[in-house]
């Protein structure tokens, strides 16, 4: 397994985490949660959808082309 491959591997399990959290706390805010619970549900959506971006442009981030090798 390659580093990058890891690298993409831990981004992934941080928006699931992200999206699950923000999730949890967007049904705790809807159960009278306050708007802590709210805050908490689209500060980690936010950054789930911020991973999301980041994952999708990871080749471009590091300078790595996925259809050549990487540069020197």
């Amino acid at each position: 397994m390659s580093l990058i491959t890891f690298h993409r591997f831990l981004i992934a399990a941080g928006i699931v985490f992200c999206l699950g959290f923000g999730s949890w706390e967007f049904l705790a805010a809807r159960d009278g949660g306050g708007l802590g619970a709210l805050a908490l549900a689209l500060i980690f959506t936010v950054l789930g959808i911020g991973l999301i971006v980041y994952l999708v442009h990871l080749g471009r981030f590091l300078g790595y082309d996925e259809g050549s090798a990487p540069h020197e």
